[in-house]
Parts: structure tokens; sequence; C-alpha cells
């Protein structure tokens, strides 16, 4: 009696060892399907685990790339623009100069056009002191306020910084945000240094009765207003050959991503269809060694030998 008690406690031990082994390779597999990852531990595959938490460690990397890419993208774009308005404004500027500048306006006519003129200016200035995206102004370089400040003559001043700063775009890369109000708005007019937005203020201070020749006045600016047309479409220029820079780097994160997406699914991750034939065969087989068990353990010597 002794041995058959032995026996029947191994078998029982035995059955349920096996049982719970496929319950838990079962359980294994149904959880790799349902999170689509293949290690539950980096004991399953110490390579594998180490080799995908360095693509971990570059994900979040380039989270931070994209995320400066975008942000530097946003910014030259909002630059872009208001470079457009400024020069549509300084071609009004220049147009109603050259209109001023007409023997046929009397000086009526001509102080009506330097108010217009006048008007345009502090919309420049406001465009000088525009802001990005996180409120900090786009032309004044790494400074936190604005750009541009009028001081009590009606001269603009300029407030930031002599350059702007540089946005890290991984793998060694940067760009410039922005560009500095000097860089759209200082001219050489003649071989003399000029500010655009004090050039357009004193063509409306003149044009209002500041000088005795206002016509004369109206023409002599032509030079200065299409001087900072032609600055502006330069650093029109530059911006936009920033932007295409940032398309390029967008692009080569995106190809990025994907690498390691791909070999991170290859490393770590879980084929459906090969876990759903695994899942199905240890699911058939746990059914078998269940029912198999049923029938040997309602087994007896005693059912044989009556």
């Amino acid at each position: 009696m002794s041995i058959y008690g032995t026996g029947t406690s191994a078998f029982y031990a035995r059955s349920r060892f096996d049982m719970a082994a496929l319950r838990s390779q079962a359980e294994k597999t149904q959880g790799q399907l349902s999170s689509g990852k293949r290690l539950e531990r980096s004991s399953d595959d110490p390579v594998a685990a180490s080799r995908l938490r360095t693509l971990d460690r570059q994900d979040r990397l380039g989270e931070v790339d994209v995320s400066n890419t975008n942000r530097a993208a946003g910014d030259l774009g909002l630059a872009d623009a208001a470079l457009r308005s400024i020069a549509d404004l300084v071609t009004r500027v220049r147009d109603l100069s050259i209109q001023a500048g007409s023997e046929t306006l009397n000086d009526t006519q001509r102080a009506a056009i330097g108010i217009e003129i006048g008007e345009i200016h502090n919309q420049l200035v406001s465009l000088a002191n525009a802001r990005d995206a996180g409120g900090h102004a786009l032309f004044a370089g790494e400074a936190t306020g604005d750009a541009y400040a009028v001081d009590g003559t009606g001269q603009a001043v300029y407030l930031g910084t002599a350059a702007s700063g540089e946005v890290e775009l991984g793998e060694g890369q940067t760009v410039i945000r922005s560009i500095t109000g000097p860089e759209i708005f200082q001219i050489d007019v003649g071989g003399t240094p000029a500010n655009l937005l004090n050039v357009v203020k004193d063509l409306s201070l003149a044009l209002g009765g500041a000088v005795p020749d206002t016509a004369q006045a109206a023409r002599d600016a032509l030079g200065g207003l299409t001087a900072g047309i032609d600055n502006i479409a330069t650093n029109q220029t530059v911006l936009g050959a920033r932007l295409v820079w940032l398309d390029f780097v967008g692009e080569r994160q995106v190809d990025l991503g994907e690498m390691r997406a791909t070999e991170e699914a290859d490393k770590g991750g879980v084929d459906i269809a090969e876990g759903m034939i695994r899942l199905q065969e240890t699911m058939t087989v746990l059914q078998a060694s269940q029912a198999g068990f049923t029938r040997l353990s309602g087994l007896s010597l005693f059912d044989h030998i009556r």
C-alpha cells in the first residue's frame, strides 16, 4: 500500500506540475500577444534587452529632437510671415514716396501721405516686436523683452542681443531660430549706415512739413527704401533656406524613428501569427492533459481484477 500511495502522490504532483507549466506558458503567450512584446524581463534575452534599452533611450532623445525641430520650424515660419508683412509695408512706403516726390502734388497732399506713412511706421515697429509661440520676441536675439522701443523723438532703438539663439536638432546639428532686428532694418545708404525704421519715420515727419522741400525729401528717401526692400528680400532667402534645411532634418528624424521601431520590433516584438499558433498548440496540449488526467485519476486496480 505504501508503494501505491507514493506512486499516486507522484502522479498527482507531476500532473499538477505539468498542467501548471502549460497554463503558465499559455498565460505568457497571451501576455506577449496583448503587449506585443516578447521579453517580460531582461533575463529572457540579456543581449536583446540591452539593445532595447539603448533604443528606448534613443527614442526619448529623438522625441526631444523632433520637438526642437518643430519649435524651430514654427519660429522661422512666424519670422518669415512677419518679414513678408514688413516687405509689403515698406514697398507701400516706397510707392507713396514716389507719389509724394511728384511736383504735381501740393504740400497738403504730401502731408496726408506723411500721415499714412506715420501709421505704417507704427505697424513696422509692431511687426519688429512680433512674438514667437512661446511669447518671446522673434527679432530680439536672445533677449526676452521687445526688440525695439521708440524713444522720445520717435526713433526706433534696438534693445535685443547681437545674435539669435541656436536650437539643437540632434546628431550635432543646430539651426538659428530667427534673425535679429538689425539684420532686417540696418541698411547702407550711399555708404552711410541707416535704420530703415527711422528712414520711414523721418519721411513721415518730412512730408508733414519738417523740411522746406517735401517733394525732394520724398525723392531722397527712395534710396534708403529700396535698400531696405533688398535687404528684407535677402533675409527672406536666408529664412527660406533654414526652413528647407529643417524639412530635410525632419524627414531624417522620421526615417531614424522608423528604423528604431523596426529594430525594436525585431529584437523585442512578438510575431502575432506565430504567437497565436503557439497559444493554440499550448491550449490543445493543456486540454488534452486535463482530459487524460481526469481519465487516469479515475482508474483503479480493482476495476481490472473484478
